[in-house]
């Protein structure tokens, strides 16, 4: 009951400061509703990418494994020139997957090129065609909306077909019916055999909506595989971890490649945790930053609250004199002061974080991304100001707690 009253009390005086002095109060907290601002947006806008990335990278699947002749994240510490004398994955060691593992769910190569589709007067400029082999749409997930995907047939035999994203398909096709039409890629004549649901765009501008797929045996005939950096999905079962897919694998490719007991691996077997893992990392800089920012503004805050308890200690002495003749302890001040410079600081922070609530309510729109003010950022916003509010304003509220109560009465403040 004691502690509610003197919550109260400390509240009461709180307000009081922001409602009597309107213009010192305002200028004394804009340092914490800055700070506040700062690094909470930093915060929402990177927590906010983070995600999404993240979230278009699980799109992907947890349990696929890409076999290929670079890291999907470089390595400093291994020299550029044994990347570069590996040799790229081929359809042959693809099918050597396929025979051998008994973990993998499905598996398929892939390589991607930009050209220009045309059908008659119309064309797409470096549309993204993906040359893969029939199992493509087991490892990788899309929708088809209209017609189909390749037959076994039409893979194994290369033949002219092709299913194409729904953004090529209105560029191409305006209201008439892809399926069943020719359109010309790689200086061939292909028939569209049917066209993916559309997606729309990920954070990393990545979506089937401009892509085409085209039997690797049909793009083979057109393109020099050996001047292509491919790369081999394999999709583990549900009941085989991505660990034990890792190592089955390597030990196939490293017999694929006849490579010795003691020899390097010649080739990288990489996987979606170790792109989160290294997002991670990015944004952790980016928090640390952050917080740089926004702890200048915070430190000023923070001697904007000291000086408004100074104050408050001054213009208060003779009451608190009274207080203590009436028989106040020294904590029963101390904490009161205490309280009212966190309550102080807590104002600054909300105010900070309404700001950041409506700057993501107009910055949704044109920067193109959902923006989430997470309940994390909320309880760091208010941990970290009446935090503030606490350092600051011990040192007024401890010189508050020791005046004498005679000389305090005798104030003309």
């Amino acid at each position: 009951m004691f502690f509610i009253k003197l919550l109260i009390e400390s509240f009461s005086f709180a307000l009081n400061a922001i409602t009597t002095n309107k213009v010192r109060t305002v200028l004394s907290l804009s340092g914490i509703t800055i700070g506040i601002f700062s690094i909470i947006s930093v915060f929402t806008v990177f927590d906010s990418m983070e995600m999404a990335i993240k979230s278009n990278l699980s799109s992907l699947g947890n349990n696929i494994l890409f076999v290929t002749k670079w890291p999907l994240i470089g390595d400093a510490n291994l020299p550029w020139w044994k990347y570069w004398n590996r040799p790229e994955p081929a359809i042959s060691e693809l099918r050597e997957i396929q025979r051998r593992t008994q973990g993998a769910e499905a598996s398929a190569i892939d390589f991607a090129l930009g050209r220009t589709i045309k059908y008659q007067g119309n064309y797409v400029e470096n549309a993204t065609v993906h040359a893969v082999s029939q199992d493509y749409d087991k490892v990788i997930s899309f929708d088809i909306a209209d017609g189909r995907y390749f037959s076994p047939i039409e893979s194994a035999g290369g033949k002219p077909v092709t299913v194409i994203g729904s953004e090529i398909a209105e560029n191409l096709f305006e209201s008439l019916d892809p399926v069943g039409k020719e359109i010309k890629v790689l200086g061939s004549k292909v028939q569209v055999i049917g066209v993916i649901k559309k997606e729309g765009k990920d954070n990393f501008g990545n979506s089937h909506d401009t892509q085409i797929l085209l039997p690797i045996n049909f793009a083979r005939n057109y393109v020099n595989l050996n001047e292509i950096g491919m790369t081999i999905m394999v999709k583990a079962k549900p009941n085989v971890s991505v660990e034990e897919m890792k190592d089955e694998l390597t030990g196939v490719m490293r017999s694929i490649r006849k490579l010795k007991p003691a020899a390097e691996d010649n080739f990288e077997i990489g996987e979606i945790s170790m792109l989160t893992s290294f997002i991670d990392k990015i944004f952790g800089v980016i928090s640390i930053v952050g917080w740089i920012i926004g702890g200048f503004a915070l430190l000023v805050g923070g001697f904007g609250i000291a000086n408004i308890m100074f104050v408050s200690v001054k213009e208060r002495t003779r009451q608190i004199g009274i207080q203590k003749a009436l028989g106040a302890k020294n904590y029963f001040i101390l904490l009161q002061f205490i309280f009212e410079s966190v309550f102080l600081s807590l104002f600054g922070g909300v105010v900070g974080l309404f700001l950041v609530f409506i700057g993501t309510l107009i910055a949704e729109k044109p920067i193109g991304m959902q923006l989430y003010l997470t309940s994390g950022n909320i309880l760091i916003a208010l941990l970290v100001s009446g935090g503030i509010g606490l350092i600051f304003g011990f040192i007024p509220a401890f010189n508050a707690a020791r005046l004498n109560p005679v000389n305090a009465m005798r104030s003309t403040f």
